[in-house]
């Protein structure tokens, strides 16, 4: 692994790291390199807890919106029996049963916030075992693609020398046909040369004229390696 956990926690001290699973940037990295089975599994581990965390926190709402409801009733039913004192033994055994079931609720939300009380450092502990595992998977990926790239610029580089030697000697070898080819021509004439089959196309291989190079009398001259003798 290319750093510590510790050289992590000392990187996310006062970062906000999201829930990674629900962040689509981090989906999208998976698209250059697939999830290994820790990751996955991680993963898997860390849905489960968030699903968790989000049901305790709607089945807390549903509890309060049940007191809330459950309160005021109560209220009606104090005012109905002082209206009513005829039925007021009724309406004092509803609000009995009010009473205990807002102690019911108060019970149940309790034990909802008793579970939920160590959720919140669970997730964030196996969140950032996910994130580590994933920084090693992506390091050890770039650091791979490092050592290829490396290796692949110094083939270019050498690829390049060589390329433009033979380039180079290629020129030369094209410049000394056209000017022996020339010489030979101008000296013995084309039906001798058309006698000994000489397979050169000076109009197909004539060199390009390049600067530092020039033509006299139909011969290439190169002024850094042919003279003008």
């Amino acid at each position: 692994m290319a750093k510590s956990d510790n050289n992590y926690s000392d990187a996310l001290i006062g970062k906000d790291v999201p829930i990674l699973f629900k962040d689509e940037k981090w989906q999208q990295l998976f698209t250059l390199s697939p999830k290994t089975a820790k990751i996955k599994g991680i993963e898997a581990e860390l849905i489960k807890l968030v699903a968790k965390q989000e049901e305790i926190r709607e089945k807390i709402k549903d509890i309060k919106r049940l007191k809330k409801k459950l309160l005021g009733e109560i209220v009606v039913l104090r005012d109905d029996a002082d209206k009513n004192p005829k039925q007021r033994k009724k309406l004092e055994a509803e609000m009995d049963d009010h009473t205990r079931l807002i102690k019911e609720c108060n019970e149940k939300i309790e034990g909802c916030e008793d579970e939920m009380l160590g959720l919140p450092r669970e997730i964030y502990q196996v969140n950032y075992q996910l994130m580590v595992e994933t920084m090693e998977l992506f390091y050890k990926r770039i650091h791979d693609n490092t050592v290829e790239i490396t290796a692949i610029d110094e083939w270019v580089s050498q690829v390049r020398v060589q390329l433009k030697k033979n380039i180079i000697r290629m020129q030369e070898k094209e410049i000394e046909n056209f000017n022996v080819y020339s010489y030979m021509h101008n000296i013995f004439g084309p039906e001798v040369i058309d006698l000994f089959d000489l397979k050169y196309d000076p109009e197909r291989r004539h060199p390009i004229v390049k600067p530092g190079m020039e033509e006299r009398d139909g011969i290439i001259y190169d002024e850094e390696k042919f003279t003008d003798s």
